[in-house]
């Protein structure tokens, strides 16, 4: 019952939505305006001049008088050239148009997603959104370029035949009366059938980009099981049900236009055979009677070309609802206006304030404050869904300059403690403070500057091994990116490239190893003049060697930084200050490694299960 009550205040939102980024170019659309009534003004004169014409010629053989001919078939002409030359000069410029509001959409949909929160993108395959920010902005572009200007063009067009017609011949117009009704009753009943399709034809056309985009970032995994032949089958079935809901949504979306040309031919027999009366009656020339017919045709004709265009409506509709939702989605919390700003003790452009009391939100009006890393986690609590804990009452003191390494079983919550303290998420409960300050008055920025990170997922962009390196750092000069790569233990892989730092890695670096790939991170961490660091596996796809030569290397340039390392291969951080034991979502153990294999507890299993068989 209320269906169709909020479609259409979505259909409205949608349109409003639409119409905010029209006005920003309200100008131009003024003059698209003042073309397209130009344009039309001089289209609508030739049928009257073509009557004047037809009037010129008289019963019998050879009585025309070619004079009047040739000057209304001059004015003609001309009419047409200059409306024309118009319609030309309005098509480029909503071409323009079109292409700054698709620019403007694009730019918006990027801002977008910088700010919305991790958990957006844990809940939505990337093709998806691949697809509203390309495929779904393209139909919007589109229909504005095109589709826009033909109902520009078409409302003005009617309104003109038909006060021109109403000038010709009131009681021809008559014929109107029954055809036009049934054509918007008849428009009005598809459409309401057909919008629903095309909103179900976007959100299939994402899914299955989305799964292309998942099927071809696996190849590797795909290949290696022998899955070729179940991801075609899968495959077909996205394909076809992709191809099904387009065909459905054009098939009865198309029935429009033929539907309402064949009331409009209707209309045409009508006058047809009412004009003839009339000519009979002496209320009409034959030249009117020509006048009122292409009259008619230029008043049927927008009608049955809106009709054939609202399909491709629906579907800019549905994808501009996609667009839509994308962009009010709830984007990351914003700081506090009071918020703290933390600086790394390195840093030299603030002046230091070195008070480590615990401050409220009253009290930390634009602070700014050098940090040392002394982070503290006090009965901190967290879930994704309310009913489903992940961490409970977590409690751990790292001081500055400490290791801090987090093992525990796949699933334990060791991630999810590390996205707490770059505050990706937020503790339901408890605190996490870094030099007694409550992360929850930082502003993120600063906060997540203060960490160096390496993650057990390499990322690199395409673009050169420099580049890639000096990534987190502005200013900075070769000397240092090979000072960090010497530590990473990568320098002479970089070297043995051909055009060495300036080499450019392709896609997420696809021509180089995992291992390498990682070692760069690892060396564009260590370029970082930060007070803390996050190591998530950050050496799982390194040899043991490499392994214990990076160990090394960091343990020396990484010292008086906190560090967190989360690792599976516990013999990696034994030399850890203190090692947090991670069960089912609690801290149960915790404690230097001699210390733990003392307690004979879960470390000693973890630890011990490693050298079974």
């Amino acid at each position: 019952m209320n269906k169709p009550k909020h479609e259409r205040i979505q259909k409205q939102h949608t349109l409003l939505r639409l119409g905010a980024y029209l006005f920003r170019y309200k100008w131009l659309l003024l003059l698209a305006v003042v073309l397209t009534f130009a344009s039309n003004t001089f289209a609508l004169l030739g049928p009257m001049l073509s009557g004047y014409a037809i009037d010129a010629i008289q019963p019998g053989m050879g009585n025309v008088r070619f004079q009047e001919v040739f000057y209304y078939a001059a004015y003609m002409l001309l009419f047409f050239f200059a409306s024309s030359i118009f319609s030309y000069l309005l098509s480029i410029l909503m071409i323009h148009i079109s292409r700054q509001i698709a620019y403007s959409m694009r730019k918006d949909v990027f801002n977008k997603l910088t700010e919305l929160p991790i958990g957006y993108f844990n809940t939505h395959q990337t093709g998806d959104i691949l697809s509203r920010i390309s495929y779904d902005i393209d139909t919007v572009n589109t229909s504005l370029s095109t589709d826009l200007v033909q109902i520009s063009t078409s409302i003005i067009t009617v309104i003109g035949a038909f006060s021109m017609m109403l000038y010709l011949s009131p009681k021809l117009v008559l014929v109107f009366a029954v055809t036009i009704p049934i054509s918007i009753l008849l428009t009005k009943y598809i459409t309401g059938k057909t919008r629903p399709l095309f909103r179900i034809r976007s959100a299939k056309l994402g899914e299955l980009n989305g799964f292309v985009e998942e099927m071809i970032s696996g190849q590797k995994t795909l290949r290696a099981y022998h899955q070729e032949e179940n991801t075609i089958c899968k495959f077909k079935e996205k394909n076809k049900a992709a191809v099904d809901s387009y065909y459905t949504a054009e098939y009865y979306g198309n029935i429009t236009g033929p539907c309402v040309n064949l009331v409009n031919n209707l209309s045409l027999s009508f006058i047809s055979i009412f004009g003839a009366l009339l000519y009979l009656a002496g209320s009409m020339t034959i030249g009117n009677i020509s006048s009122f017919i292409l009259y008619s045709r230029k008043f049927s004709g927008p009608i049955n070309e809106a009709a054939n265009i609202i399909s491709d409506f629906q579907s800019t509709f549905a994808a501009a609802d996609r667009i839509f939702r994308l962009l009010e989605e709830e984007e990351e919390l914003i700081d506090e206006p009071d918020a703290i700003r933390f600086k790394n003790e390195k840093s030299n452009d603030t002046e230091p304030n070195h008070s480590n009391q615990a401050s409220t939100p009253s009290t930390l009006s634009e602070q700014t404050v050098i940090i040392e890393g002394d982070v503290t986690a006090q009965h901190a609590y967290f879930s994704y869904q309310p009913d489903k804990p992940i961490l409970k009452d977590i409690n751990f003191h790292a001081k500055p300059g400490t290791m801090i390494a987090v093992v525990g079983s796949t699933g334990s919550g060791k991630t999810t403690l590390i996205n707490l303290l770059m505050r990706f998420y937020d503790v339901d409960k408890g605190s996490i403070t870094v030099d007694n300050y409550n992360i929850k008055h930082v502003t993120r920025r600063s906060l997540r500057s203060s960490y160096a990170m390496v993650l057990q997922d390499t990322w690199l962009f395409h673009g050169s091994i420099f580049e890639n390196i000096a990534y987190g750092k502005e200013n900075v000069t070769l000397d240092e990116v090979i000072e960090a790569s010497k530590a990473a233990k990568i320098h002479s892989f970089i070297m043995r490239l051909p055009k060495g730092y300036d080499t450019i890695l392709s896609d997420d670096g696809t021509n180089i190893s995992k291992g390498q790939k990682q070692l760069i991170t690892i060396a564009r961490a260590m370029l970082l003049d930060t007070n803390m660091l996050i190591l998530d596996e950050a050496t799982s796809n390194v040899d043991t060697r490499t392994e214990q030569q990076i160990q090394s290397a960091m343990r020396k340039i990484m010292a008086n930084k906190t560090c967190f390392v989360i690792a599976h291969r516990l013999s990696t951080i034994q030399n850890a200050d203190c090692i947090l034991v991670i069960h089912e979502g609690k801290i149960v153990e915790s404690g230097t490694h001699d210390e733990l294999l003392e307690q004979h507890g879960v470390y000693e299993k973890m630890y011990m299960a490693q050298f079974e068989g």
